[in-house]
């Protein structure tokens, strides 16, 4: 059957790479090793649950909450190239 431009199982393709790149990017955000007493960013301490809570750990939580809101802003990039998406 003729699709037009894209060839069979375009979209499954498409979606594939999706997933795939958001897995990359979620995995490269994972920290590992020992985890900091103070924020690197204001340096308040961070407390002793929160850093056997989460490995790693570089901030404190007021401080990961405020960078994970700037993360959200991210929205990805839209392979499917729709012209709503491209007008954001």
């Amino acid at each position: 059957m003729a699709n037009g431009w894209a060839g069979d199982g375009a979209v499954q393709e498409q979606i594939d790479s999706t997933v795939e790149d958001g897995i990359r990017r979620a995995r490269s955000q994972l920290r590992e090793g020992e985890g900091l007493m103070h924020c690197e960013e204001c340096g308040e301490a961070i407390p002793a649950a929160r850093r056997a809570a989460v490995k790693g750990v570089r901030l404190c939580l007021r401080c990961q909450q405020e960078q994970d809101r700037a993360e959200a802003r991210f929205s990805g990039y839209n392979r499917r190239g729709s012209k709503d998406s491209q007008l954001r």
